[in-house]
């Protein structure tokens, strides 16, 4: 039996009161650049990094206007930094172009730059702008919601439109700082700490291996 909404809800924002964003940014534009960045990489990692690269790239003309050896140099310890760093100036030259320097703020322009899938483009429209377009699914969020019952599929995708069913528009944004913060403290991938969690009675379990009895 799946996890109550309502009462899971409950107990996440009782749990995790100042849930938000884990990558660091002062404006749109530096919280796009970071997520981008958080593929296949730790929010840890993001943050150590974009701290030089944000002092050395302030808007979308210098990443614009830089090589991609010089974005690649900076942004290398995430990870697929040639790809990254293709996205990253593809993207800045699009919001140039066609966006007059700003960061669009609908999903079907957000897709439409390199790099950006929906997934970006929830973190940047829920944490950036306020607006609630669809709940964030990384890897915590996707494993953490077939455990609780929440959905049986497995792609980010359709994971995303059965919460969106299920969550509450109101708290689209912060669901997933909700998950993906239990996700890291209590219900780790191999060995969750379902003695100790919040939600093991209302939790079904999925996927969890039964301890073995000696």
């Amino acid at each position: 039996m799946a996890a109550s909404v309502s009462t899971l809800i409950r107990r996440l924002k009782k749990g995790y009161p100042n849930a938000h964003c884990a990558l660091d940014h002062s404006n749109a534009f530096e919280l796009l650049v970071a997520t981008v960045l958080s593929a296949q990489c730790t929010d840890v990692r993001v943050n150590i990094v974009t701290k030089d690269l944000f002092a050395k790239f302030k808007s979308p003309k210098d990443y614009a206007n830089a090589s991609l050896l010089e974005i690649e140099n900076v942004i290398r310890p995430t990870g697929f930094f040639r790809a990254k760093a293709k996205s990253l100036k593809g993207l800045s030259q699009k919001i140039l172009s066609e966006y007059d320097g700003e960061i669009p703020r609908q999903m079907e322009s957000l897709v439409e730059l390199p790099g950006v899938g929906r997934k970006t483009a929830n973190v940047v429209l829920g944490n950036a702008f306020g607006i609630a377009s669809g709940v964030v699914v990384d890897t915590h969020v996707k494993r953490l919601s077939f455990r609780l019952g929440l959905t049986k599929n497995k792609t980010p995708e359709k994971v995303e439109q059965d919460l969106n069913k299920l969550i509450p528009k109101t708290n689209w944004i912060v669901f997933s700082h909700w998950l993906i913060l239990h996700g890291r403290s209590v219900c780790l991938a191999r060995k969750p700490r379902c003695e100790t969690c919040q939600l093991n009675d209302i939790c079904p379990k999925k996927g969890v291996k039964a301890p073995s009895r000696k």
